[in-house]
């Protein structure tokens, strides 16, 4: 079944991409992080620090991300901190050293969409990253 397919091929791609990711930065000498770890700065990176809109973003428990960012505060990745827009929330920071752990890991993402590119082809990789950037709608 093709939809089977897909979810298939899509996640296997991805823990391709994470894999090689998580390599690249342990060989560069940084602390291993976790796939939610990395999913959190993601985010952050995008522009989203508050918990409860990355835990939205992801689909987790609030419960679940407060437990991710206390990990990535011991390992003084982030810092929670007073939202200056509201004061009912906290914002999430990246520290100064998780912001160079940050740039090593987009040096990292860079050279592995390099090899993606050259494994598939130009043209297949500009194709699937348009294809994943289309607006499949809302969720059904």
């Amino acid at each position: 079944m093709r939809s089977i397919e897909l979810i298939i091929h899509l996640f296997q791609r991805f823990c391709w991409l994470d894999e090689g990711l998580q390599a690249r930065v342990h060989e560069r000498g940084w602390p291993d992080i976790s796939r939610p770890q990395s999913m959190v700065m993601i985010n952050i990176v995008s522009g989203v620090t508050r918990p409860s809109d990355i835990a939205r973003r992801l689909g987790v428990s609030r419960q679940a991300i407060h437990t991710t960012i206390a990990q990535m505060i011991d390992k003084g990745v982030v810092t929670l901190e007073d939202d200056p827009d509201d004061a009912r929330h906290k914002r999430l920071a990246l520290t100064a050293f998780g912001e160079r752990m940050r740039n090593d890991a987009q040096a990292a993402m860079t050279e592995l969409t390099g090899v993606l590119a050259a494994r598939i082809g130009q043209e297949r990789f500009d194709q699937l990253l348009e294809t994943l950037a289309a607006d499949w709608g809302k969720p059904v």
